[in-house]
């Protein structure tokens, strides 16, 4: 067995975004925790195989709380600040707490984030993808990332949640800029209009309840506790960070493998019965989350024969424990028959994604509606040409261009 508390480190350089699973699969082979360094100078510990992986996903020994993460940064003089681009509204969620702040947050969510209210929302959906289909009318070739996937995602969201279409454009520029901006400014100036505007809604609803995710959520309640201010703030802003841009990436990356696949995509055509498997294996494949939000060690944790030091920063991989061989035979076939049982694809344990089946109706919508309008669509350039985003979070193309017919 080893400790290592200043071990070497691999790299992670900016070509790792463009092909992580080449990566990932060299270290599933080495073994299964592994220091590494990202490519913006940040020591990480990364977990890759499925077992280790799952485990650790729902290990107490791994912590959520936001409030070591300043320590740990100034720990590794990398000069980046936990706190450059954030406040409260990015923290003071459940996604960044322990138990038992994590148990009392996700019940009073999960009383408003129903699976009724979730189907409710299937027919608005519909329309939604539609009318973005309709917009494509006598065109040959999009992006379809920012004429579908994008304004879809945003427009649903919104509508869980009871925001105006009219503010829907500025919502997307917020989002936007918090997810891709390096500049502390910038992403200071986007959450705190995120924030501010948040706050405004809140209040709107408390004065003119509605039909809507906020109002569920400021009417929430277990045994007399409900959301403070700052929490239901938080909160909403997380249904974007988690299900928005997640969302709309995985639509385009399954139509990315479908494409890349064709007899997979003319099974699909000619079975249609066939999409909430393969919306299902489509996650496993390439899914839209590359490794899970950021834990750290709240004590020394042994894997394998590694000991991670307390209070060191640890990634778990979703998207190469779901190309784990042991658990998945021949993971980079995609089968639409395969039993998926244990799929990472939306996390596991206490931290599993609230919103995970949202996300697989509006992916499921999305391509349905799709493939039935444009039934003879194709890629536009050479998969080869394609490019992804840098981010160790979400895993999605920049752009993908499709020919219609």
């Amino acid at each position: 067995m080893t400790t290592a508390a200043n071990p070497s480190r691999d790299v992670l350089d900016m070509s790792f975004f463009q092909d992580p699973y080449e990566v990932y699969e060299r270290l599933r082979a080495e073994g299964p925790v592994h220091p590494m360094r990202t490519p913006d100078g940040i020591d990480v510990w990364v977990i890759a195989r499925y077992e280790e992986a799952k485990a650790a996903l729902s290990d107490a020994r791994f912590t959520k709380t936001f409030d070591g993460v300043p320590d740990i940064f100034a720990q590794q003089n990398t000069g980046i600040s936990a706190h450059e681009g954030y406040t409260d509204i990015l923290t003071k969620h459940m996604l960044f707490a322990d138990p038992p702040d994590h148990t009392r947050l996700r019940e009073l969510s999960a009383k408003a984030f129903t699976r009724r209210r979730v189907e409710s929302l299937r027919p608005e959906i519909t329309r939604i993808v539609d009318g973005l289909l309709d917009t494509l009318a006598g065109e040959q070739e999009i992006d379809l990332l920012r004429r579908v996937s994008f304004p879809m995602s945003m427009a649903v969201t919104c509508r869980l949640l009871g925001i105006p279409p009219a503010d829907e454009d500025a919502f997307r520029r917020w989002t936007e800029t918090i997810f891709t901006t390096n500049d502390p400014a910038r992403m200071n100036e986007a959450v705190r209009a995120v924030d501010e505007y948040l706050v405004g809604v809140i209040e709107a609803k408390r004065a003119d309840p509605a039909d809507d995710l906020i109002t569920a959520l400021i009417n929430a309640r277990e045994d007399g506790d409900r959301l403070t201010d700052r929490e239901l703030v938080s909160t909403c802003a997380l249904m974007f960070v988690a299900g928005y841009e997640t969302t709309a990436s995985m639509v385009g990356n399954a139509v990315l493998a479908l494409l890349e696949h064709p007899d997979k995509l003319a099974e699909l055509k000619a079975d249609p019965s066939l999409m909430p498997n393969a919306v299902d294996e489509l996650l496993r494949f390439d899914g839209p989350v590359n490794v899970a939000t950021l834990r750290s060690t709240a004590t020394d944790v042994t894997i394998g024969d590694t000991t991670i030091p307390k209070g060191q920063f640890v990634l778990v991989s979703l998207i190469s424990a779901n190309r784990d061989g042991d658990k998945f035979p021949e993971p980079e076939r995609l089968d639409f028959t395969r039993p998926l049982g244990g799929s990472l694809a939306f996390g596991h344990g206490i931290h599993y994604c609230l919103g995970a089946p949202l996300s697989r109706v509006e992916i499921e919508v999305a391509l349905s509606r799709l493939l039935a309008r444009y039934p003879n669509l194709s890629l536009a350039r050479k998969p080869s040409t394609l490019t992804w985003r840098n981010s160790l979070l979400v895993r999605g193309l920049t752009a993908l261009p499709i020919r219609l017919s």
